[in-house]
């Protein structure tokens, strides 16, 4: 599956759309951000290892880690990776759907949500 970034971008808007206000309400202040794949620099930051697809990433301090003092110094941002989620999806719905799933899921790091609630929601 190959979608031009104009047609991508649009499953990324249609996609957080969807998501349940709970977790869509805490995306105002989160930049979401489509790159084609992950710079090499950045999966070694992480520690994810080179040869295993990485769908998206959560790029900040979670609520959980920040003190009340401490301004932040960038802002959260979720990566989702354009090729990775092509790749692996053979339909635009099912496209749509895996981006839906690796936003929340990247959201859910920035708040610090367990994999139950995750489960609850209908995210596994």
């Amino acid at each position: 599956m190959k979608l031009n970034n104009k047609d991508f971008d649009g499953l990324v808007k249609r996609a957080i759309g969807r998501i349940p206000q709970e977790i869509r309400q805490h995306l105002d202040n989160i930049l979401i951000t489509v790159q084609k794949r992950p710079a090499p620099d950045m999966l070694e930051e992480v520690g994810y290892p080179p040869d295993e697809p990485l769908l998206g990433l959560y790029w900040g301090v979670p609520l959980s880690e920040r003190s009340i003092g401490d301004p932040p110094l960038y802002p959260d941002t979720i990566f989702i990776f354009k090729e990775p989620l092509e790749e692996m999806c053979a339909t635009r719905e099912e496209l749509e759907d895996e981006i839906e799933i690796t936003v929340v899921h990247e959201v859910a790091h920035f708040l610090g949500m367990s994999e139950e609630r995750l489960a609850e929601l209908g995210y596994e």
